[in-house]
């Protein structure tokens, strides 16, 4: 008998080995999907780690694999060795990875399905068992999400087991429904038909049936059924042959009816059809420098940084550098780090490469995701690949070239949940595991990538003359804390009188506007004119957002949303006020200032699909919109030639917060706003609204001092001891019960120490926003040296969290790491 070493999608510390059934022991290998049953009724997708002729050692009872799903392994060595060093370095578990890694329409998990007997069996039910039978109206069986979703309740299963005790209801197990290809109609002759000849009948016998003997010579005209010899018929679809004649579908069923046409279905592929290549732009003298020293830079390094101011044409050098890769046979992977700058970057390199080009991220349907993951299983094809930090995951075969654009972004980190990874560092290792290269690419690097090249890790390039030689924007700061000081602005006024000026001047030249505000909603805070008191969220640490057009307030951590009140919750007193802004807002008063002027707002609120997003940057780039009102969504890599004005709203809000990156992300943020402007040839404005004009950052940055920046932060960091020269790892915990994590912090933090030194471990301490969702939080910083082992630190975390486990106060903990965060 053989035993498979499964991997389940489940935060598990190990593997779990099944016992192969005798009639799988052919098919069952390594990388393979198979069903296996975990716990006492569920069913998950696991991948098969390895295959032993040898019972291993175990402390349960081995179950046997259900069965398999493919054919052909899913996963590709370098995948499962990625898989591994994620894990590994962030600290997670394999099956974290799993779950984050395929998409859901490649993990079949069984869900439980109620059965109702008789709706009517019980007397005076509770509200929640009464709500589940009232579900059952017209159904018989329903998923435990569907019922959630039916009665708009959660945590039915305290209900649902009183009544199963009743016998008024039963469950079961049953295996959702996974990826089913897509299908279409298509037609063919009957196989009655293998000769022209033996068609010389039919047509006599259509008699005054003109509409089928006209839609059978089209067929035979589009389709050719009768080829030469080794040359396949044309498959002609329904739909296809139906548009072409303008027949009706009856008159084909005739057809089919009659014995002499047939339908069958043929698998399709959901992906858009791309039209035929052209040639891509040739580089400018700059560029083709850059393009020459970043390929000098690759025979003796394994990553290349590109530092190329806005608008000098860092795409165009991408796209090159693809062109190669494609030639050579092959795949290039492009990372972006949002899903919104997807759409118009696809576009152009659509243009340029056709049918090579692939889009995977969340914001597709998990049908087309899974298309394209079995492409790349299925044959190594020469592809490029676009997208955001999920498609790192995807089995490549012949991966080539790693290019990571805008590498500095934030939002290259994923938060929650597990793994926690940083896209451009696992970028880096995936290369490394298929010997490609990686190419890292920004207007304004970040720290690190900084600090590597100066340690020789990385090979730099430097590209600093804009596209088409147009001029740098011009930078003007202005005082907004004089001006109100002056009364020259009022306190509420958004806009100084020199952006609105500038705004006239451009919209009178037939020109567009962005105006920048990183936060969304139309105040961030509403509090009481009486008592002062600002209406808090009742499940987090943060006052809620008022968004006028929901007439709101609402949770930008949770959800949480409540009407907004008519009297202040604290005092009863019937009048409240709103203070500071956010894009909401500004949308209204700008629409209200050019009332002839279409201005559209682009924030997570307008653009929760994918559609919503390209739409915006459709009309806008195609000149139906004049102003853009955004978060940092349009700082990134957005391209608009009719853009020559760009506002800041208010800088300081960028500067002042508690973090130790975030002067760096602030110069980061505003200069890639301001490379919006003037992109094509003419010289774009900045105006930079603050009440600080003299602070150190904003002098460098209206003066495009990015070096200056870089050697402070850098002095900064290493006299205080933060990354680049360390790493840092967090310890986060979190609990609702405050007494009981403050208890297992203090005990986390003394064995830490005991492991790793008083010097290394920072904490315990509450972050900004100490309680999200009910859940306190505490921190325990780990400033960890560069030359340490990362499996000794993880060695030393596991065996602290395995004591912390057995310890009685921190049961009610949820532990964590997050590694350089």
């Amino acid at each position: 008998m053989k035993y498979a070493e499964v991997i389940l999608p489940l935060p598990l510390d190990n593997t779990y080995t099944y016992f192969i059934p005798p009639e799988m022991e052919e098919s069952v290998q390594p990388n393979l999907r198979v069903v296996v049953p975990f716990g006492k009724k569920r069913y998950y997708t696991a991948i098969v780690k390895a295959v032993y002729d040898e019972i291993p050692a175990t402390e349960y009872a081995l179950k046997e694999i259900h069965a398999t799903i493919d054919d052909t392994p899913l996963l590709r060595h370098p995948q499962t060795a990625f898989w591994e060093w994620m894990a590994s370095y962030y600290l997670c578990k394999v099956g974290d990875v799993y779950k984050a890694a395929v998409p859901a329409g490649l993990t079949l998990e069984s869900e439980t399905v109620v059965h109702c007997r008789d709706a009517g069996a019980t007397t005076s039910p509770a509200r929640r068992e009464q709500l589940i039978l009232d579900a059952f109206a017209d159904k018989s069986s329903l998923t435990v999400a569907a019922l959630e979703k039916i009665t708009g309740t959660v945590h039915l299963l305290p209900a649902l087991n009183r009544l199963v005790r009743q016998g008024i209801v039963t469950v079961s197990e049953t295996l959702k429904k996974g990826f089913t290809p897509k299908t279409e109609t298509y037609v063919r002759l009957s196989s009655a038909f293998g000769r022209e000849e033996d068609l010389s009948a039919v047509f006599p016998q259509l008699g005054r049936a003109g509409q089928q003997a006209k839609l059978l010579l089209a067929y035979l005209e589009q389709a050719e059924p009768f080829p030469a010899a080794a040359t396949p018929a044309k498959e002609i679809g329904k739909k296809q042959l139906l548009a072409s004649t303008g027949a009706g579908a009856a008159t084909l069923d005739s057809l089919v009816r009659r014995g002499w046409m047939e339908y069958y279905e043929k698998a399709v592929s959901r992906l858009p059809s791309a039209p035929a290549p052209q040639p891509p732009h040739r580089l400018t003298p700059p560029q083709q420098t850059a393009f020459q020293r970043i390929k000098n830079v690759f025979e003796t390094k394994q990553v290349c940084l590109l530092h190329g101011i806005p608008s000098c044409g860092k795409t165009e050098i991408y796209l090159h550098l693809a062109s190669e890769m494609l030639a050579q046979g092959r795949q290039v992977l492009y990372l972006l780090p949002e899903i919104a700058l997807t759409t118009q970057i696809a576009g152009r390199l659509r243009s340029a490469l056709g049918d090579k080009l692939r889009v995977y991220h969340s914001g597709f349907p998990d049908a087309e995701r899974v298309e394209i993951w079995h492409e790349l299983a299925a044959r190594p094809s020469p592809l490029v690949i676009l997208g955001v930090r999920s498609a790192l995951f995807l089995p490549f075969a012949k991966l080539g070239l790693v290019i990571v654009d805008e590498e500095h972004e934030a939002s290259y980190k994923q938060q929650d949940p597990a793994p926690r990874y940083h896209a451009r560092s696992a970028a880096v290792m995936l290369a490394h595991l298929h010997g490609a290269k990686t190419l890292l690419g920004s207007a304004t690097p970040s720290l690190d990538s900084i600090y590597n090249t100066k340690t020789g890790k990385y090979g730099l390039v430097t590209l600093s003359a804009r596209y088409g030689d147009a001029p740098p924007p011009q930078i003007h700061l202005v005082d907004t804390k004089e001006l109100k000081r002056k009364k020259i602005m009022k306190q509420h006024d958004l806009l100084s009188p020199f952006l609105h000026r500038q705004i006239d001047e451009a919209l009178e030249r037939d020109e567009q506007v962005i105006l920048f505000r990183n936060r969304r909603g139309f105040a961030p805070v509403m509090e009481c004119k009486s008592c002062g008191r600002a209406i808090r969220c009742t499940r987090c640490d943060v006052s809620l957002t008022y968004h006028r057009q929901q007439n709101r307030l609402v949770c930008h951590y949770c959800g949480h949303a409540v009407p907004l009140p008519q009297r202040c919750p604290a005092c009863g007193h019937a009048e409240m006020k709103w203070t500071g802004f956010g894009t909401e807002k500004i949308e209204e008063e700008i629409t209200a200032l050019y009332p002839g002027v279409r201005t559209v707002r682009l924030d997570l609120d307008t653009a929760r699909t994918r559609r919503d997003g390209e739409r915006i940057l459709a009309d806008f780039e195609q000149g139906r919109s004049r102003i853009l009102v955004g978060t940092q969504m349009v700082a990134r890599g957005m391209d608009f030639e009719r853009v020559t004005l760009v506002g800041i709203l208010n800088a300081d809000s960028l500067m002042n917060y508690p973090d130790f990156r975030a002067h760096e992300r602030a110069f980061q943020l505003m200069t890639q706003v301001a490379g919006r402007a003037g992109r094509r040839g003419r010289q774009g404005i900045v105006v930079i609204q603050t009440a600080q004009p003299d602070h150190p950052l904003l002098q460098m940055l209206h003066h495009a001092n990015y070096d200056a920046m870089v050697a402070s932060q850098l002095h900064e960091r290493y006299l205080f001891g933060y990354p680049p020269y360390l790493r840092l790892i967090t310890v986060i915990l979190r609990s609702r019960d405050e007494a009981a994590l403050d208890d297992g912090a203090a005990f986390c933090a003394r064995l830490l120490q005991e492991r790793l030194g008083d010097d290394c471990v920072h904490g315990p301490f509450a972050p900004p926003v100490n309680r999200i969702q009910t859940r306190c939080a505490r921190h325990i910083v780990l400033k960890i040296k560069r030359a340490q082992p990362t499996a000794d630190v993880r060695a030393s975390l596991e065996n602290v969290l395995a004591q912390m486990h057995r310890h009685h106060t921190c049961r009610l903990l949820n532990v964590y790491c997050d590694v350089d965060g």
